[in-house]
């Protein structure tokens, strides 16, 4: 198992910038594939990025992929979400998650395993 624990959220104004961060304990850290969802307020869980076991394999959701960039350092057990020129739309719960295997994109929240307790951003306009 893996246990994922978000941090970085805040309230922020249109325009800034934050980094969030999915630190992961438990099993070797390195094999799993790392995604990033989130959650507003009255909505579906929604897809921003996803990340494979190395650097090479990223992939982003339509909407977000100008702004968005996802990173991870395996040898600090640790994913990155850089969110850039945020928006008050970006508002939302911000979740990691992991699922074990090949990297594939994937999309569905019911595709991954282990999830962390999610962070908030609040971007004021």
């Amino acid at each position: 198992q893996v246990q994922l624990v978000e941090s970085g959220g805040g309230l922020v104004q249109a325009g800034d910038s934050l980094r969030l961060s999915c630190a992961a304990s438990g099993r070797t850290y390195s094999t799993y594939n790392i995604g990033w969802f989130r959650q507003a307020p009255g909505k579906e869980r929604e897809f921003v990025a996803a990340i494979g076991q190395s650097d090479s394999n990223r992939y982003y959701a339509d909407s977000v992929a100008a702004r968005f960039t996802i990173s991870r350092d395996n040898a600090q057990n640790t994913v990155y979400l850089q969110i850039n020129s945020l928006k008050p739309e970006d508002t939302a719960v911000y979740y990691c998650a992991a699922y074990y295997g090949p990297f594939r994109v994937e999309v569905d929240p019911k595709g991954y395993h282990y999830w962390g307790q999610g962070t908030q951003v609040s971007v004021s306009s």
